[in-house]
């Protein structure tokens, strides 16, 4: 059964509630893009870190309330995942998403509630092929502890979560000046119920041709957008990058699934986004009363 949306563009919970009760078996096999681009995500296939198709998330797992209205997330748990424009997806290429060094704007409202510290629950751009083809062919939004990767502030990967960027074989919340990658002094912990996490890649001319990427957050409740990190690009593989354009879901580009966590809606878009345009974006956020 298609869940379509009521009210104005809530999800109609109560047509799920009616085709699948609590404790049913319902999955969810298809999650609609709402932009005229249809990326629409689907169970991923088979990819180089996980030979088996990915498990469709439980449809019951994750009620709560937007602005009065009962609706659904998406809780990811190890071994699910779901992926658009690739190999095996059905159609190989998305449509409107950034590929090689071409900027993008990507955010998701996450949650502390439900995350799992394993590689990776991510949402953005990844490769084609479902396999690890090398530093800076990803570029996805993250949120969690940064499993054997980098860390915001304070350091050590039980003191997060952070919002961070996967750009393949990293997990980056940022870059000290001394080129570090862990307890990053400026991406402080987000230790909040609904979470607004956002990642803009930038090209690689910008600082002075060090590349560019920039890590937002904030509670999506309440307050401000924070800027977590805005600078130089890791050196190794990540000038300029070599993004596909696949979307993926809950899961790294190679398909890693032993990560896990909750997720409301998110947004890849083309171009580097302003503070001021994302500023807007956390004030609609918050106008919606996520948990309320």
């Amino acid at each position: 059964m298609d869940i379509g949306s009521v009210n104005g563009g809530y999800a109609n919970a109560a047509a799920q509630d009616a085709f699948c009760p609590s404790g049913s078996t319902c999955t969810i096999s298809i999650i609609y893009d709402q932009s005229p681009n249809k990326n629409d995500l689907q169970p991923a296939p088979s990819g180089g870190n996980n030979v088996n198709p990915d498990i469709p998330a439980t449809a019951t797992d994750l009620k709560t309330t937007l602005g009065g209205h009962e609706v659904y997330g998406l809780w990811i748990k190890p071994g699910m995942g779901y992926r658009a424009g690739c190999t095996g997806c059905g159609v190989a290429t998305a449509k409107g998403t950034a590929t090689g060094d071409q900027p993008e704007t990507e955010y998701m409202v996450t949650s502390q509630i439900g995350l799992v510290d394993g590689c990776c629950f991510d949402y953005g751009n990844a490769e084609k092929d479902a396999q690890d083809d090398g530093n800076g062919n990803a570029e996805a939004v993250y949120f969690g502890g940064g499993v054997v990767w980098g860390t915001g502030s304070p350091g050590g990967h039980n003191n997060g979560p952070w919002v961070m960027a996967d750009l393949e074989n990293g997990l980056f919340a940022g870059l000290t000046t001394a080129g570090s990658t862990q307890d990053i002094p400026t991406n402080m912990a987000l230790k909040k119920n609904f979470v607004t996490a956002v990642v803009v890649g930038d090209t690689a001319t910008q600082n002075s041709n060090m590349g560019r990427f920039a890590l937002y957050g904030a509670d999506a409740t309440a307050g401000t957008l924070l800027t977590l990190y805005d600078g130089i690009r890791p050196t190794t593989g990540y000038v300029p990058m070599r993004k596909q354009g696949s979307i993926v879901l809950g899961i790294a580009g190679d398909n890693s699934i032993g990560g896990g966590g909750q997720w409301f809606e998110g947004v890849m878009a083309s171009g580097a986004a302003t503070v001021a345009t994302l500023s807007s974006l956390q004030a609609n956020i918050v106008s919606v009363r996520y948990g309320n």
